[in-house]
């Protein structure tokens, strides 16, 4: 094993020397190592600058991609009689449909509707839209989705990217005049309305002021002032044992008399705080596994500022991961590491375990991957924001400000669920005038951080458009980082309804590497998926492992062939790692000295 160094006794934000790391070392710019003035870069920064300015007009969307996908789409829908002829069919038989479902209902209300909706669609769910006219406005707006649907895609020469990001336009404008978004023709906004003689509009009133008035003086969401991380989410008793300019490393205090000897590092996406994986005790994937005998360190990231916009990929590799592994080492010696990561951090987490494999540096014990990719070619619905165009117009207002800011991120996620985070919250919270019960895990949601310019342009750039990692060509000390390096044993859990990260994407995770894999896929989505505590209702898992020399399955197969089994897939997770891991033994000491209580201060940085 390789020896480790020991574990560094003093607090290092704070060193001059540490207020820029990627800076130090940062050469100089290309245009003048080619010859060219400086100066050039003053035309490139006044493109950077109208771009940014554009970008707070467009709220982050490139005209230019916007263009290019409108006009691909419309050019080749022009060149094809035979789709609009196509199209003018369709349109008729809906029409017929339509005319049939309102002569069998207006004869039979419980006549069958023609259509339904999309899986995850609620809006239509209430039992006053099987009543007429409303089911017959729900039908002729499904069938009209349908249709439009059937407008932008197969459309004959038209590029798969453009065509996925018309649609979801179409869509978008579609949405807008759902009959649900309208209070005239929503039938339960009009019986609140007639049973609150109309109070329900004032209390929605009320509830408008109120979060526009947040909005502008930067406060949270109404009801997260009952999470306070330390307090109600992210308490599980620990303290920070190592702090840099990146990171704070935080050890939990153990909960039972003996410990499995592998302790388990928790690398959580920088995208969030931390605390998805401890949110409320009975929540909180942390105290669950300290409550089951191991050593857990989690890792808690610096929220980012404009000073740190040269910060890199390989900063947050080196400073993140490495030097977190370094700390751990140093306070239980000896002994292999569970490295586990959720999302971004599981992705940056197997760059980094390729990377050691390559070196010969062996301190893995297993690898667990939470909902996270290391292949991009079918990286779900964010991809409708990559292209060379959008990325290009999202570097000039990263370039802007240093950093892409929370709200820029929470904007692109509220448009791929608009009708659950947009439309559904304005009909509940404005027309029906409640206010929908406050969570950990949305409060968690809301207390969102920012990225830094350089990481987030090579993250985007490098795994995103090119797809370096899968493909062998993302460079760590200027050697690939090869997936198929990767020895240790792995487990993956992709989620059902995972938007981010679709879990058929999760699963390519068998295709890169030659190593023992183990799958699972859970219910739930990105994040509720993952905070699935045993215990909770109506959760339930498929898992099988692969040796290294077995067969590969596709995803479609691999999920016909392992039914799914009821509970949560935290149990069968910690029983592979007791599997993995040494008799129990006295915990090791915590390290020292403590830097702070958990959950640290980078926790609390806004």
């Amino acid at each position: 094993m390789r020896s480790t160094p020991a574990l560094p006794h003093i607090d290092r934000v704070t060193g001059p020397e540490d207020t820029a790391p990627a800076a130090r070392s940062r050469p100089a710019p290309a245009a003048a190592q080619d010859g060219e003035p400086l100066g050039i870069e003053a035309f490139r920064a006044f493109d950077r600058v109208r771009e940014a300015f554009a970008g707070q007009m467009t709220n982050g969307i490139s005209p230019g991609s916007a263009a290019m996908a409108s006009f691909d789409w419309a050019f080749h829908l022009a060149s094809a009689p035979g789709k609009r002829m196509e199209l003018q069919w369709k349109a008729v038989r809906k029409w017929q449909r339509l005319l049939a479902y309102l002569w069998s209902s207006a004869l039979d209300a419980d006549a069958p509707p023609v259509i339904e909706p999309l899986p995850g669609d609620r809006r239509f769910s209430g039992e006053a839209w099987s009543r007429a006219p409303f089911a017959q406005m729900a039908q002729a707006f499904l069938l009209q989705q349908q249709w439009l649907h059937n407008v932008t895609h197969e459309v004959p020469g038209v590029t798969r990217h453009h065509e996925e990001v018309v649609s979801f336009a179409a869509k978008q404008m579609l949405d807008v005049f759902s009959p649900s978004n309208t209070p005239f023709t929503n039938p339960e906004v009009i019986a609140r309305t007639l049973s609150t003689g109309g109070l329900n509009f004032l209390n929605g009133w009320k509830n408008f002021l109120e979060d526009q008035g947040r909005r502008a003086t930067d406060r949270p969401e109404v009801g997260t002032e009952a999470f306070v991380p330390g307090e109600t989410v992210a308490c599980t008793p620990g303290r920070v044992v190592f702090r840099n300019h990146l990171i704070e490393l935080i050890q939990y205090e153990p909960s039972t008399e003996t410990v499995h000897p592998e302790p388990v590092l928790i690398v959580p996406a920088w995208i969030m705080k931390y605390y998805i994986l401890d949110l409320s005790p009975e929540n909180s994937l942390i105290r669950w596994l300290v409550a089951q005998g191991y050593t857990v360190f989690a890792i808690s990231w610096r929220n980012p500022d404009a000073s740190d916009r040269d910060l890199e990929m390989e900063d947050y590799r080196r400073m993140g991961i490495m030097e977190a592994l370094d700390a751990v080492n140093a306070i239980v010696p000896d002994r292999k590491v569970h490295a586990t990561g959720y999302c971004l951090g599981g992705t940056l987490l197997s760059i980094a375990a390729a990377a050691m494999a390559g070196q010969n540096d062996d301190r893995l014990a297993s690898l667990t991957l939470l909902a996270a990719q290391v292949d991009f070619t079918e990286p779900g619905e964010l991809a409708l924001f990559i292209d060379p165009s959008q990325l290009h117009f999202l570097e000039s207002m990263m370039w802007n400000r240093g950093y892409l800011s929370d709200d820029q991120m929470s904007g692109a996620f509220q448009l791929l669920r608009s009708n659950d985070l947009v439309w559904s919250r304005m009909v509940r919270d404005y027309m029906m005038g409640e206010r929908g019960q406050m969570t950990d895990l949305m409060a968690w949601n809301a207390d969102s951080t920012r990225m830094p310019y350089r990481m987030h342009a090579q993250y985007l750039r490098k795994l995103y458009l090119e797809n370096e990692l899968s493909s062998g060509r993302y460079a760590v000390d200027g050697r690939p980082a090869l997936l198929q390096n990767i020895r240790v044993p792995i487990f993956t859990v992709g989620t059902e309804r995972d938007h981010v990260a679709p879990w058929t994407s999760v699963y390519k995770i068998n295709q890169f590497t030659d190593c023992e894999v183990t799958f699972a896929l859970t219910s739930g989505g990105h994040n509720a998926g993952i905070v699935s505590p045993p215990g909770h209702p109506r959760r339930h898992h498929r898992i099988a492992t692969r040796g290294h020399d077995a067969p590969l399955l596709s995803a479609a197969d691999w999920k016909t062939a392992n039914e799914p089994v009821e509970g949560s897939w935290w149990e069968p997770w910690q029983a592979w790692l007791a599997a993995r891991s040494g008799p129990p033994a006295p915990p090791p000491p915590m390290g020292t000295p403590a830097l702070a209580a958990a959950p640290g201060t980078y926790v609390f940085q806004k």
